[in-house]
């Protein structure tokens, strides 16, 4: 299989790259760039692009360690709104996404559940609406966006839900990340949402999570990347006993760790999201490309800060913004034992 970009996908990662390695506000940037508006289809004044495309700006965004908003407005908001939501629903929400003015976001993790397949979050009919209930975690930006994405469990199954944040019923705790990034704990107590705040049904809920799992992948990838070339060029040109760090052989070997485990993920989420992108079924290579970010990359990031000695550790250095987000995206992932688990589970039929 030929997993090349197309000239579509690498302009729009050059593009990407030039836009957030600009001085200046980086989202808005993005707007104006139309790198928000890949997703959204032509009659919304969009390019009519999927996953594939939106990718490549999330791993752009990863590989500059850019303080966006990137992943929860467009893999967990653009893409599965584009994909579910109805005509009305797309044209109220998704325009402001793309004009950098407003952000969408998703509840998919519960406590002691990350991305629950199964919400313990349940939605009742009551009063002509219908009443949601229950705790979700570590959801970014909640108190920022216009609707949250909101799974939960039915009389009928599970279903997707647009929620609005401020609506009655609905408490957010705000938790600490790693990087700093707004995110918060979700109560819902009886919130009344209606029909037209249905965002699909059947099936909606592995369709978020496979959205949410090649977002937060891509943004990996990128990560990931990023810090080995920041670690290769501080090694290339920092001295020690007369000679550049990476001539000596133990740093030129940890290098390489660092470079097998970057392609491996690389290799993972490039094959994952092409099926994905594809229509194939992808639900496998997501979960092997999870499992390989989640417990390959913290051990390369730790391996970078190593390399990077004293300077590694100064807050006005860029390496702990991508050890952070990587923390953070591991966590979203549900770490590595609970990938291998899922992966695990996948084999075993």
């Amino acid at each position: 299989m030929d997993f090349a970009l197309d000239d579509t996908q690498t302009e729009i990662a050059a593009l990407a790259a030039k836009v957030l390695g600009s001085p200046g506000d980086p989202w808005r940037a993005l707007a104006s760039a139309g790198l928000l508006a890949l997703a959204l289809p032509p009659e919304l004044e969009g390019d009519g692009l999927g996953v594939a495309e939106v990718a490549q700006v999330l791993t752009e965004a990863g590989r500059a360690a850019a303080p966006v908003p990137a992943y929860a407005a467009l893999a967990l908001g653009v893409l599965p709104i584009e994909s579910l939501g109805t005509p009305a629903q797309r044209a109220r929400y998704l325009p402001p996404i793309a004009a950098g003015e407003a952000l969408l976001t998703a509840a998919l993790h519960e406590p002691s559940a990350p991305l629950a397949a199964a919400p313990a979050a349940i939605a009742r009919a009551g009063d002509g609406k219908w009443l949601l209930s229950g705790v979700k975690t570590a959801v970014p930006y909640a108190a920022e966006a216009t609707r949250i994405l909101t799974p939960v469990t039915t009389a009928q199954g599970t279903a997707v839900y647009l929620v609005d944040p401020h609506a009655d019923g609905v408490t957010l705790v705000p938790t600490p990340t790693s990087a700093g990034t707004p995110e918060y704990t979700v109560r819902l107590d009886d919130v009344a949402v209606g029909e037209t705040d249905l965002l699909f049904d059947r099936g909606a809920v592995a369709a978020l999570h496979r959205f949410a799992l090649a977002g937060a992948l891509a943004l990996g990838d990128g990560l990931l990347a990023g810090a080995l070339a920041l670690t290769v060029q501080h090694v290339g040109e920092r001295t020690q006993f007369g000679r550049p760090l990476a001539t000596f052989q133990a740093v030129a070997g940890q290098i390489a760790d660092v470079y097998v485990a970057a392609r491996t993920v690389h290799l993972a989420v490039t094959s994952a999201v092409w099926r994905l992108a594809s229509g194939r079924d992808a639900d496998a290579e997501l979960d092997v490309a999870a499992y390989w970010f989640a417990s390959q990359a913290p051990e390369a990031l730790a391996t970078c800060h190593h390399l990077h000695g004293g300077v590694g550790v100064d807050e006005t250095y860029p390496l702990h913004r991508y050890s952070s987000a990587v923390k953070d995206l591991g966590r979203t992932l549900g770490g590595a034992a609970h990938r291998l688990g899922r992966l695990g589970e996948r084999v075993a039929g």
